[in-house]
């Protein structure tokens, strides 16, 4: 039985991969990550089909010719990053379920490929002040990225009723176990 997709996403800071890994920590959900491609050179430890696809921007570039990508962005000139569509069809058609951490945008573009194929999740901060001050504890930030960072989640938030589900990420134990019920359910249709 081919497996299904599943599409996570949410402004920085909101807890997305903190549920996501725990979600594919749990085990019972039978999910695979895809692997991005990236045109980013790798860092100390990562590797190549293990952190991301590493690519030439030329290499990338050939792949959008051949509408290889499900989505794909280019984050900053040259730096690229996607999902490959054979990446889906290797772990839905293993029979695993597949979890796809994307950018609004992505997820969209996703979902509207695959339709009722796929569950596109959408997680929430409680508020716009709360997320600034998430972002500011982090301190990784300046004050101007961390502007930015807010202004970019008012404009994902508005796009949040275009999702299939809304999770608010006020508590992330709650915020995990409701994320894991709303796949579980999808999964068992």
């Amino acid at each position: 039985m081919k497996g299904k997709i599943l599409i996570i996403a949410a402004p920085s800071g909101c807890g997305k991969s903190t549920i996501i890994n725990a979600l594919l920590e749990g085990g019972d959900l039978n999910l695979g990550f895809a692997i991005s491609a990236t045109t980013r050179p790798p860092r100390q430890g990562e590797s190549h089909g293990v952190n991301y696809y590493f690519m030439s921007e030329d290499e990338f570039r050939d792949h959008i010719g051949e509408g290889d990508f499900l989505e794909f962005e280019e984050v900053y000139p040259g730096r690229f990053y996607g999902t490959l569509r054979s990446e889906v069809e290797r772990i839905t058609g293993a029979g695993h379920n597949i979890i796809l951490d994307l950018d609004v945008n992505g997820a969209l573009s996703v979902k509207q490929l695959y339709g009722d194929e796929a569950l596109a999740i959408f997680i929430a901060p409680p508020s716009l002040e709360e997320l600034r001050r998430r972002l500011e504890f982090r301190g990784t930030e300046t004050p101007e990225v961390i502007d930015v960072r807010v202004d970019r989640a008012s404009y994902e938030l508005s796009r949040a009723p275009e999702f299939d589900k809304c999770v608010v990420n006020d508590r992330l134990d709650t915020a995990i176990e409701q994320t894991h019920n709303i796949i579980q359910a999808f999964s068992e249709q």
